[in-house]
Formats: C-alpha cells, structure tokens, sequence
C-alpha cells in the first residue's frame, strides 16, 4: 500500500525529466546544425550576439516548460516566440506545443499555431541560410508541418486521455451499481428471512406464552386441564424448534438447509395444511369457524398454496394475541382462473389478558408484503359489526 500510495510523486518527476529532456536534445541538434551552417564559407553574417541570445533564450524556453500544464496558452505562447530567436527553445515550444493541443481547443491552438510560423519566419529572417530565399521559404513549410504533427499528435492524446476517463467513470458507474444491486439484494434477502422467520415462530410461540401465562396464572385448573396445557406447550415447543432449525438450515447452506435427515425435502405448509392448522387451534381451546371451498386444491401452485397458509397462519396469531378469547371466523374460497379470497375476521371488543403477548408489529405488515409479492392485495379494518376483517385476494392463474 505505502509502494502504491508513493508511486505518483516519482511518475511524475520521469515524466516532466524525460520531456526537458527530449527538448533539450532537439534543441541542442537544431543548435548545432545552425552553427554548423553558419561557419561555413560563405555564410550570411550574423550580429554576434545572437548565438548568446540564443542560448539565453534556449534556457529560458525550457525553464517554461515544466509550467506547461497549469498556463498551456501563455507556456505555448511564449516559448512559440522565444524559438523566432532561438533554435534552442524549438524543442520546448514542439512540447507545449503538443501539452495545448491535448486540450483540444481549437482557438488556443491557432494562435499557439500561428505565433510558432510567425517565429520561424523571424527566425529565417535572423539567420538567412546561404543557399537563398526559397531554402528558407522549405526550412518554414518544414516547420509549419513540424507544427502540425505535433498539433496532431496532442489532439490523438487528448482524445485518448478522455477515452480512458470515460472508461473508468464507466467502470466507476458499473462497481457502484453492482454494489447497490448486491445491497438491494441483500435488503430483500434479510427482508424475506425476517418474514419467514416471523411467520414460522410467531405462531408456534404466541400458542406456548399463551398456554404458559394460563398455568401461571390460572389457579383453578384441574389436573386434567393443567396436563393438556402442558402437552399443548410442549407439541407446539417442539414444533417450533423443528421449524427454527430447518429455516437456520436453509440460512447456513441453501443447497442442503431443507433437506431432512434421509436427504429429501420436506413438505413445505400449504393449502391442504389449513384444516390442522385450525384443528390445532380448536385444539388449544380457541373457537375457530372455518369455511374451505377451493376447487383443484391440490393443484394449487406452490407460491399460492404457501403464501395463503402463511396469511392465514399469521392472522390466526394476530387474533390470539389482540383479541384472546374471541371466536374467529375464516372463509377460504377460489378456483384456477378465478383468484384466491380469504377472509379472516373476529371481534375487537374482549377481555384483554392480564398479561398481554408481547407485540412485533409487523405482522399485517409481513403479510399484506407476501399478498403483494404474490400479485395480490390484502386488506384490514373493522366493520361495522365490530368485526375486525382481514381479506387478501391472491391470482391463480387457470
């Protein structure tokens, strides 16, 4: 991590050394070849002073141009002028020269463009070769194409630096999606154990508190009364353990969680499941009516079979812990191609316990979620009778 972190700072010394570089050895050959030329018989005579000037503004070129990426206009402007003087600083102006086009701005590099033809005219002016005018007129055409190359070559790395920006905000764009698609799906992975976990043990626990609160509190129980509570308490203690451990199971491993000891799945609670379900509850001492007209029962889907067991599962336990005591009404009605209707319903006005179940709140909540994960809807509210009525519609396609 410190290598990765320390990395940049050398990067970007290399990088502006072998620039300064580069542009100090073009420099240096166009120098050279220029005095070269210049000692040769009949060369023009030059003032003196120029190929000092030339080296002072050589250097001063290249002390400009590592401020190339802050200023590119000023940089490339400056240093396109300085090369109309000195054939040293040619190489820093071709470098700014290719830092401003990078930019691609077409109006900066223009008028970069053209001060750099401006310097080499002032500079065939300066220095005229010996071989006439139209030796000087190629050595600016040459310089003018020289231009050009680099203008183009800074344009293809602009376009490429902003390809690959473009590719890593993809690439940025695609790692948060797929971390938001993982947290959603992790969101209505704990949303969906959560409600099978409610629904598996609500039940079950809300029958063992209720049983036990009456042996608590109940001191005129015969013995008769007080075993069957117990036995009640203990089926439906085991019951829940049994239905935990295989909810857990599916938890630790998906592939084998609902396999029972033989390695074959087990019946998961459905439509055929209601009539126990209510004779459990008649069972325990609770005065259930219950109505079941389903046409092709056993042909019910799977989804629909389970999700109408656990709706009707859950208002059961509702109707135990806020209405105890309350006679419970449920019709179950439906065909393929005709939909599903349960209608649960008991009174609200009854004696409360003296020690009332402890309430999750999530109960309507998990089923009226399951009604519509189902492509159905659920509804609840009292009537005007004082009843309170729970009715979920769920499709069953023929």
């Amino acid at each position: 991590m410190l290598l990765r972190n320390a990395s940049p700072l050398p990067r970007t010394v290399w990088g502006e050394t072998w620039r300064l570089l580069l542009a100090l050895a073009v420099g240096l050959v166009l120098f050279g070849i220029v005095l070269t030329d210049a000692e040769q018989p009949g060369a023009p005579q030059v003032p003196e002073v120029l190929p000092f000037l030339e080296v002072v503004f050589g250097v001063v070129g290249l002390a400009l141009l590592p401020f190339r990426r802050r200023f590119p206009l000023p940089v490339a402007l400056a240093t396109a002028a300085l090369s109309g003087v000195s054939s040293l600083a040619v190489g820093a102006g071709l470098i700014a020269m290719v830092s401003l086009a990078s930019h691609r701005r077409w109006r900066p590099v223009a008028l970069a463009a053209l001060v750099s033809v401006a310097g080499g005219l002032t500079y065939e002016a300066l220095r005229p070769t010996r071989d006439g005018l139209w030796f000087s007129l190629l050595n600016v055409v040459i310089g003018a194409l020289l231009v050009s190359l680099t203008i183009s070559i800074g344009y293809y790395i602009g376009a490429r630096r902003d390809l690959m920006a473009s590719l890593r905000d993809r690439a940025d764009t695609a790692e948060r999606e797929q971390a938001s698609r993982v947290a959603e799906a992790r969101a209505n992975e704990r949303a969906q154990i959560a409600r099978e976990m409610h629904d598996v043990l609500a039940h079950r626990i809300s029958l063992v508190a209720m049983h036990s609160g009456a042996l608590a509190y109940r001191s005129d129980l015969t013995p008769d009364e007080t075993t069957r509570t117990a036995a009640v308490i203990r089926d439906n203690a085991h019951l829940a353990l049994t239905e935990l451990r295989e909810v857990l199971g599916v938890l630790r491993d998906p592939t084998k969680g609902d396999l029972d000891a033989s390695g074959v799945e087990p019946p998961q609670p459905s439509l055929e499941s209601v009539q126990a379900l209510v004779d459990e509850e008649r069972a325990a001492g609770r005065e259930v009516a219950s109505s079941i007209e389903v046409s092709h029962l056993e042909d019910a889907p799977n989804a629909l079979s389970r999700n109408a067991f656990r709706i009707i599962q859950e208002c059961l336990t509702n109707a135990r812990k806020h209405a105890p005591g309350a006679p419970v009404s449920l019709a179950v009605t439906g065909a393929p191609g005709v939909g599903l209707d349960i209608r649960v319903s008991n009174a609200v006005a009854v004696p409360a316990l003296a020690h009332p179940l402890p309430q999750s709140g999530m109960g309507l909540a998990g089923v009226t979620e399951r009604a519509v994960l189902s492509g159905g809807e659920l509804t609840f509210g009292t009537d005007r009778r004082g009843q309170f009525v729970v009715r979920a519609r769920l499709p069953w396609r023929a």
